[in-house]
């Protein structure tokens, strides 16, 4: 229990550096808030206010993700880098293990994008579970 309290999976920094890009949601749908992400990505940040209100909650949506998933072998941090940038080439998928299913993004650009969509939405809890399968 102790452990892990102290677990750091998510990044401030990357928080930060998502939240300029805030008003499409990205860093909500890093801190395992994919309803809000959604939001914000459909309404600019809740018309830029909601996205100036979250430069001052990131320090608590950081600190929930990392009471809230398992930290392991896997970086949460490496997984999101991956998706956000290669996700519609599966990188981040072969990076969890997950081979067949990044072989088929690879060659279907992420599953016509809606598999890269599914795995804003659940990233974390895929990182998570793997993460505890792998610490045994």
């Amino acid at each position: 229990m102790q452990e892990r309290m102290h677990q750091n999976t998510h990044s401030k920094l990357i928080g930060y550096l998502l939240w300029i890009f805030g008003f499409t949601g990205a860093h909500r749908f890093y801190y395992g808030k994919p309803v809000t992400g959604t939001l914000w990505f459909l309404t600019l940040g809740l018309l830029g206010i909601g996205w100036l209100i979250d430069l001052f909650l990131i320090p608590g949506m950081d600190k929930e993700a990392d009471l809230r998933f398992q930290s392991g072998t896997l970086d949460f941090n490496i997984a999101w880098l991956l998706l956000t940038f290669l996700g519609v080439f599966g990188v981040h998928r072969m990076y969890m293990g997950k081979w067949l299913t990044g072989i088929i993004y690879l060659l279907t650009f992420g599953f016509f994008l809606i598999g890269v969509l599914i795995d804003f939405w659940t990233l974390n809890e895929q990182v998570s579970v793997e993460n505890s399968k792998r610490n045994g």
